[in-house]
C-alpha cells in the first residue's frame, strides 16, 4: 500500500518496510528501494530493468502512450522543425537552447575539432576493407582516448567540455573515412565553409578531383535524421555508456562501448534490417504475401519498422520522418524507384488495415530513416554508423550529466543466483 510520501513494504515474519516515494516533474513516480537491502536483507528482481528508474536525469522524456519525446523540456516537433542538429546538441549538454552568439560560438568550438590526428588516420589500415563500419568505429572511437589524453580530469568541467566538442567534431570525420576505406576511396578532409551536415556528406561521397555543391535538401534530411536520434532516455546503450562511465572510465572508451551496444541487431540495427526486409520481399506483387505472413503468428516473419518497444502509439520521430522522407523521394526523382514503391505500399497498408491498426503497429523512425539514407546513397552498413553519429551526442550529455550527479555511484546491479548451492571439490579420481 502507499500514501503521497512513502510505500509501505509488507514482509512476512518482519516489521514492515517504510520506503519513500520520489516524484518527477512528469511521469511515474518511483519507490526509492535503496535501503531496502540493509533494512530487509532482500533485493528486488527486475529482469530487463523494465520497471527500475537507474538514475534521476533532466535530459530526455518519453511517454510511450501519448507518442510524446521531450528533450531538455522541448518537444521533438518543435526542435526538428526550428533548430539545427548543433543547436540541439547545444541544448542537450547545456541545458537550454543557444542565442545568436553562443550557437556562433559553440559552431566554431565543433569544427575547431574535426580533424583527427594523422596517426590516427593510418589506423584505419589495420582493419580488412571488408570489415563491417561499426567494427571500425568500436576500434577508432576507442582509439582517440590514446591521443587525445590532455584534458583526462573530469572533474574538471573545462575537461569535460574539450571531449565533448571533440568527440562531436571528429565524429563525422571518423565515420566518413570507415565509409572510404571500404571503398577504397581517398579520405576528404573536412571544410570548414560548409555546416555540420553539409560537411558530412562532403566527406562521405565528394571526389578530390571535383568542386563538391551540397544539396540543401539532403542535408536538412540528414540534420533531422540526427536532431531525431540524438537521445532517447535510459535504453540499452545509453545504460552502456553510463555504467563503463560510472567507473571513471574515460569518455571515449565509454562511446565506443556504447557503439558495441548499439550496433547489436535489437538495438540500433532496425533501420538496417528494414531495407533488408524490403529487399527480400522485392517487389510490389510479394507485398500480399508477406503481409499474410505477418499475421500468421506460427510464422516467424515479422515486418521490421513497424511498432515500437516504447511508443504505444504512433513513434513521434516517425511523422516527421515521414514528410522528409517524401521530400527526398521528391528531390531525387525516386518516386517510381521500385524499391522505394515497395515501401509505400507497406505503410499504405500498415496504416489502413486493422490488422495493424488495432495493434498500434505504425511505421516507425527506423522505417522511414532507412529509407531516406538509402535514397541519398549511404550504404545499409552505414546505417547504424549514422545512428552513433546522433547518439553520441546524448550519450555524452548522459556521462556528463552522471559524473556531476551528487549521489554518482560506480553501477554494481545484484542479481538472484540460481546456481549449484556451496559444495566441495572432489578428487578427480571420485569425480563422474
Amino acid at each position: 500500500m502507499t500514501n503521497e510520501h512513502k510505500a509501505i513494504l509488507t514482509i512476512d515474519g518482519q516489521a514492515p518496510v517504510e520506503l519513500p516515494i520520489m516524484t518527477p516533474t512528469i511521469g511515474n513516480k518511483c519507490i526509492d528501494i535503496r535501503k531496502l537491502g540493509s533494512s530487509s536483507g532482500m533485493f528486488t528482481y527486475d529482469a530487463g530493468f523494465l520497471s527500475t528508474a537507474s538514475c534521476q536525469s533532466k535530459i530526455t522524456f518519453i511517454d510511450g502512450d501519448k507518442g510524446e519525446l521531450l528533450y531538455r523540456g522541448y518537444p521533438i516537433e518543435q526542435l526538428a522543425d526550428q533548430c539545427s542538429f548543433l543547436e540541439v546538441t547545444y541544448l542537450l549538454k547545456n541545458g537550454e537552447l543557444p542565442n545568436l552568439k553562443q550557437k556562433i560560438a559553440f559552431e566554431k568550438s565543433i569544427k575547431r575539432h574535426n580533424m583527427i590526428h594523422e596517426q590516427l588516420a593510418k589506423f584505419y589500415q589495420g582493419f580488412r576493407r571488408d570489415a563491417h563500419p561499426m567494427a571500425v568505429m568500436v576500434g577508432v572511437v576507442g582509439a582517440l582516448s590514446a591521443f587525445y589524453h590532455d584534458a583526462m580530469d573530469f572533474s574538471d568541467a573545462e575537461h569535460r567540455n574539450i571531449s565533448f566538442v571533440r568527440l562531436v567534431g571528429k565524429m563525422p570525420t571518423i565515420i566518413a573515412m570507415a565509409y572510404r576505406y571500404s571503398m577504397g576511396l581517398p579520405f576528404m578532409y573536412p571544410d570548414n565553409d560548409l555546416d555540420y551536415c553539409a560537411n558530412f556528406m562532403r566527406m562521405m561521397f565528394a571526389s578530390p578531383c571535383e568542386r563538391y555543391c551540397p544539396n540543401p535538401v539532403i542535408s536538412n534530411a540528414l540534420d533531422i535524421i540526427l536532431t531525431l536520434h540524438a537521445d532517447h532516455e535510459q535504453n540499452a546503450s545509453t545504460s552502456t555508456v553510463r555504467l563503463a562511465g560510472s567507473s571513471g572510465a574515460n569518455p571515449y572508451a565509454c562511446v565506443s562501448a556504447g557503439i558495441a551496444c548499439l550496433w547489436g541487431r535489437a538495438h540500433g540495427g532496425a533501420n538496417e534490417a528494414c531495407l533488408n526486409m524490403l529487399e527480400k520481399i522485392g517487389n510490389v506483387s510479394r507485398v500480399g504475401e508477406f503481409i499474410k505472413r505477418a499475421k500468421d503468428k506460427d510464422d516467424p516473419f515479422k515486418l521490421m519498422g513497424f511498432g515500437h518497444r516504447v511508443y504505444r502509439n504512433f513513434d513521434p520521430r516517425a511523422k516527421l520522418m515521414r514528410k522528409i522522407c517524401d521530400e527526398v523521394l521528391s528531390e531525387l526523382g525516386l518516386e517510381n524507384d521500385p524499391l522505394f514503391k515497395l515501401a509505400k505500399e507497406l505503410e499504405k497498408i500498415a496504416l489502413d488495415d486493422p490488422y495493424f491498426v488495432d495493434r498500434k503497429l505504425y511505421p516507425n523512425v527506423d522505417f522511414y530513416s532507412g529509407i531516406v539514407q538509402r535514397a541519398i546513397g549511404i550504404p545499409t552498413s552505414m546505417f547504424t554508423c549514422i545512428f552513433s553519429l546522433a547518439r553520441a551526442v546524448g550519450w555524452m550529455a548522459q556521462w556528463e550529466e552522471m559524473l556531476t550527479d551528487p549521489e554518482f555511484k560506480i553501477g554494481r546491479p545484484r542479481q538472484l543466483y540460481v546456481g549449484s548451492p556451496k559444495r566441495d571439490v572432489r578428487p578427480i579420481v571420485d569425480r563422474n
